[in-house]
């Protein structure tokens, strides 16, 4: 008798509004978007662990079947996320988020670019991290989460953004450009629709 092989659980996604309750560290008066504008995506994913997981993940109404897209791909590709959850867990911590290896979209925040202070595209729900540590910012010497020096060399391993690669692939087939193309810093986490 031969064993037969389990099929893996189908991918998910569950697009839901969201309030400013549900935001309460991430979402401010001043924001350059109301909550109204946007929506929580409840996905599965497949871990660093190679275990299937659920996780959550805030961005802009327009942009959810795009990235509800870009997961599915993902999924599919088995393609490795150590965690999935809003900045909100990190009480709208940027830095915390990063530094726990965090995949997250939505947070109104200011660019961490050099140069003259603006909205960041997270601001606007309108961009993702995926893998900071696997996929650090990079400016000059400092290097975003710390733990990310690790893998400043971009030799491929489970979970880099990598040209070519299954996470470039993915976000570039909804038209999301990648920031480890940037000339100048490096923001090889970073996925955005505007390019920024």
């Amino acid at each position: 008798m031969h064993a037969v092989p389990h099929a893996a659980p189908p991918f998910v996604a569950r697009v839901e509004r969201v309030t400013a309750r549900d935001l309460p560290y991430s979402w401010r008066r001043g924001c350059p978007v109301p909550p109204s504008a946007l929506r929580r995506i409840r996905l599965a994913y497949w871990g660093l662990d190679g275990r299937r997981h659920l996780g959550d993940l805030v961005v802009r109404d327009r942009v959810s079947g795009e990235v509800t897209t870009v997961f599915r791909i993902l999924y599919h590709a088995r393609f490795p996320i150590r965690r999935l959850e809003p900045v909100d867990r990190y009480r709208g911590s940027d830095d915390a988020s990063m530094a726990a290896d965090n995949t997250s979209g939505f947070n109104c925040r200011a660019a961490v670019a050099p140069g003259v202070r603006r909205w960041s595209e997270h601001a606007y729900g309108e961009a993702i991290d995926v893998n900071p540590v696997e996929n650090p910012y990079l400016e000059g010497a400092r290097v975003l989460p710390p733990a990310g020096a690790a893998f400043v060399n971009r030799t491929p391993r489970r979970g880099m953004a990598v040209p070519g690669g299954t996470l470039v692939r993915a976000f570039a087939s909804v038209g999301w450009s990648w920031g480890g193309r940037w000339t100048g810093s490096r923001d090889y986490q970073h996925f955005s629709r505007s390019g920024r």
